[in-house]
């Protein structure tokens, strides 16, 4: 009688375990369901990473561009800095 209790505590556990697996919260259909998540997460990852690479290296362009902006302002608008006199001669 011992061993047909074993043999049934044992296969009530196979049991217990292979729902488990199947059926409870680390099931292989819900971590297929979280690897596809996390795979488009990634994607989404990637995507922001890229535009703020390219808002990064906007903002270091007008950063550092800020002298080329002046002088082209300064030689085709006619702007000049506030308290500067602007004087313009021709060789006529």
């Amino acid at each position: 009688m011992s061993k047909r209790v074993i043999t049934g505590i044992l296969l009530s556990l196979l049991l217990i375990l292979q729902a488990q697996l199947w059926f409870g919260r680390g099931s292989l259909p819900n971590v297929r369901q979280m690897q596809g998540k996390l795979e488009e997460l990634s994607a989404q990852n990637r995507a922001a990473q890229v535009e703020n690479d390219r808002l990064a290296a906007e903002v270091r362009d007008l950063k550092e561009g800020l002298g080329m902006v002046e002088e082209k302002a300064r030689s085709e608008l006619g702007m000049v800095k506030p308290n500067e006199i602007f004087i313009q001669y021709s060789n006529k």
